[in-house]
């Protein structure tokens, strides 16, 4: 059967369908039409999301077909979903905002966000942790310190100095070890000194520290997030092309009530969950080696397993790592136990990313 229209006219006229949010942008500029072919009188179009279940997605479907149709009235539209992968959602990001999405791609290999869904339950410490370990495996590191107002990763690695301009950016400053470190505490006059600023300015620092750093080539960057689902949250998961997400948690109730809604707002947002750290889970007593559940029993196996990812492993608490946090020595801490949970991340990491490459 001959073909009623070319592939070419489809994609003219549908580059002349705006998203509906982003009205001076169409969608074939934006990425959204990843795909067309036509079978005699039907037009099969994919359709790419930049998450599942976004709410304008029938309005969306309903423009693709009445452009479609409008061409001829003799065609059909058959309109597929996917959903976009993490590079994919970059780019979109970045062309919505009037930016060139080939200038968002960085030599990257690996971004991976640590999340809590409340403080108090050793995310950074977790961030830098997990920093250290791939460092000590040979991995090119760095850390992008997103907790805007709340900032601990640059005291925990004795790093204090303001960065520099250099011809391609703003150069992160490096740690003792070599992994280059960005926060808003390096760039404030006094660091003491409270950053009280909207929703909106956070979002925009954590976009410029990933789009303004010269980051240059890194196996992984680990993305400390500020606790909790808010602007912060989003504006990274939205802006930074995150193979997954690492959950952290304290044995309480209350801590795991919350990393629940964390894991809900990554899985609502199609992103990949790498799996659950409990942190403080235990002490050791110094006397006779016994583990004591100084905040009750362990939950992590069964929170793990509702919100439908692995556990990393259950991370002691430790006053030896407290003491080297503060007095900037972090990377001269070692657990037998975190080595573990690196080695699951380094294996996972892959895994997760062509998982999330394929929906």
């Amino acid at each position: 059967m001959a073909q009623k229209v070319s592939v070419k006219a489809l994609y003219q006229a549908l580059a002349s369908v705006n998203h509906p949010e982003i009205q001076e942008r169409n969608l074939v500029v934006l990425g959204m039409i990843p795909e067309i072919r036509v079978v005699g009188d039907k037009a099969q179009v994919t359709l790419a999301l930049p998450f599942p279940n976004t709410p304008v997605e029938q309005t969306l479907i309903a423009l693709i077909r009445d452009a479609i149709v409008g061409m001829d009235a003799g065609l059909e539209a058959d309109v597929s979903l996917v959903t976009m992968d993490p590079k994919q959602r970059i780019a979109f990001v970045a062309c919505s905002r009037g930016e060139d999405p080939t200038t968002v791609n960085k030599p990257i290999a690996h971004v991976i966000a640590i999340v809590s869904g409340k403080g108090g339950v050793g995310k950074s410490s977790v961030a830098g942790l997990l920093a250290c370990a791939l460092r000590y495996r040979g991995f090119e590191v760095g850390i992008l310190d997103a907790d805007i107002t709340g900032p601990s990763i640059p005291m925990m690695f004795g790093v204090h100095q303001p960065p520099t301009a250099g011809l391609e950016g703003i150069q992160p400053i490096k740690s003792r070890t070599g992994i280059k470190l960005m926060s808003i505490n390096l760039l404030l006059s006094d660091e003491n000194q409270p950053v009280v600023w909207r929703g909106p300015l956070i979002s925009r620092a954590i976009q410029q520290f990933w789009r303004d750093i010269a980051w240059g080539n890194l196996d992984y960057l680990i993305v400390d997030l500020p606790p909790g689902t808010s602007d912060a949250a989003l504006t990274v998961t939205q802006s930074l092309p995150l193979d997954g997400i690492v959950l952290v948690t304290s044995p309480q109730d209350l801590a795991l009530m919350v990393v629940r809604k964390a894991a809900n707002m990554a899985q609502h947002l199609g992103l990949a969950l790498i799996g659950l750290v409990e942190n403080m889970s235990h002490t050791i007593c110094p006397h006779c080696g016994g583990t004591i559940d100084i905040f009750g029993p362990s939950r992590a196996e069964e929170a793990a397993h509702q919100i439908g990812t692995k556990l990393l492993g259950r991370i002691p608490l430790d006053s030896a790592l407290a003491v080297l946090c503060d007095a900037g020595s972090i990377e001269d801490y070692h657990c037998d136990v975190f080595e573990a949970v690196a080695e699951q991340v380094i294996r996972s990491v892959p895994e997760v990313a062509s998982a999330t490459a394929g929906h």
